[in-house]
């Protein structure tokens, strides 16, 4: 038996429809960040391993439908996206393939329902985004879009109780990586016709839109580009204290993700100005290097607890 068909056994996934929804789910989910997707598959619980595949594919199909296809159709495609998601929320029953699964782990962890409500409250700020006057703007987005979006995944790793510091935590990781794919996916924003450093930002550095755009190694730019990556890099540190917030079973996986953005921002920072032309890709030795220490250290933990659960983790009988 395959490792993802015991993975679907372990979380009491036995219907064969169903089953096949959460593959092809994993599909999608593993095409949005393959190296997400590795740590998760490797790192976490198999008990929960299919519930994170289904949020991060809701996440990332509710994404594309806000920031690509014809700019003109976005908001009536999102709009009856929305719809689709809240009626399957009101009746428990869904046609859509990728809402079927998200129902079924709803039914594992019932603290989702509240986190998908306020994404679906929210995810509009995404819709028309072109990028940030100013800091705040920027600040803005993430707790309007940014930490939402994230929470409709990492809530399935958060502890029981008062969510406040998990949620505190979450904030400061997901600021840190979201302004870390801002400055590292420079060329590819821009192309799109967003601007994603604020603008106050560029002109405290002395750079036009223009500079970036035609990708000008100047003296600005590459110090804009360290000024920026240094605050994601101090932002990222600060949100280690996240991994001592969340459950032993989890504790491998926020640390390898931590970890690879970690190794992102080194990359992006060899790169510098040359980011203006392409994103900078951390290296694979270390990346490997990674999960293969985190590996080490879920081992241990399911050694200690044969399967890897905790309360609240369990499969469903």
């Amino acid at each position: 038996m395959s490792a993802w068909n015991q993975a679907l056994d372990a979380a009491g996934i036995h219907d064969p429809g169903l089953r096949d929804d959460y593959t092809r789910q994993r599909e999608r989910a593993a095409r949005f960040k393959r190296s997400a997707y590795l740590a998760a598959r490797l790192l976490l619980p198999r008990t929960l391993f299919p519930h994170v595949v289904a949020m991060t594919a809701f996440m990332h199909h509710s994404d594309n439908l806000l920031d690509s296809g014809p700019e003109g159709g976005r908001a009536a495609a999102y709009d009856t996206w929305e719809r689709q998601v809240r009626d399957a929320l009101a009746t428990g029953t869904a046609d859509h393939p990728v809402i079927r699964p998200v129902l079924d782990t709803l039914t594992a962890h019932p603290r989702l329902r509240g986190h998908i409500e306020e994404y679906l409250g929210t995810a509009r700020a995404d819709l028309d985004f072109v990028g940030f006057t100013t800091e705040a703007d920027h600040q803005a987005y993430v707790d309007a879009y940014s930490l939402p979006a994230f929470l409709l995944v990492a809530c399935l790793l958060a502890p029981e109780g008062d969510g406040a510091e998990f949620r505190a935590g979450c904030r400061t990781f997901i600021d840190a990586s979201q302004r870390l794919d801002f400055v590292n996916d420079l060329a590819e924003d821009l192309a799109d016709g967003r601007l994603t450093i604020p603008r106050e930002t560029l002109e405290r550095h002395g750079v036009t839109r223009d500079d970036l755009e035609q990708a000008r190694d100047l003296p600005g730019t590459r110090a804009l580009i360290t000024a920026v990556l240094g605050q994601a890099r101090a932002t990222l540190a600060a949100s280690r204290p996240l991994v001592a917030i969340v459950p032993a079973p989890g504790r491998p996986l926020v640390r390898a993700l931590i970890a690879f953005d970690e190794l992102t921002a080194a990359a992006a920072a060899r790169k510098g100005a040359g980011l203006l032309k392409a994103s900078a890709r951390p290296p694979v030795p270390g990346a490997v290097r990674v999960l293969l220490r985190e590996y080490g250290h879920a081992r241990r933990l399911r050694h200690t607890n044969v399967d890897g659960t905790r309360p609240g983790l369990a499969s469903r009988a």
